[in-house]
């Protein structure tokens, strides 16, 4: 049986917490700044969780499950 590959794409975009949460970042925030409020930009800095919805493709991706 061959082994199980991370995705690379989400290895770089997801992280684990210690408690086994899936820690994400918010979209909007790379481009076409200008025009977004500053409160808009400030709220998106912040690093969000992944919905309990998406959590198992999430951990099938980065290899969990």
């Amino acid at each position: 049986m061959p082994k199980m590959k991370t995705n690379s794409g989400a290895k770089k975009r997801f992280a684990l917490t210690g408690t086994g949460k899936i820690k994400r970042k918010h979209a909007f925030k790379s481009h076409i700044l200008t025009k977004k409020a500053t409160k808009q930009k400030r709220n998106l800095t912040h690093p969000g969780l992944v919905h309990h919805a998406d959590l198992d493709g999430v951990k099938r991706l980065l290899g969990l499950k």
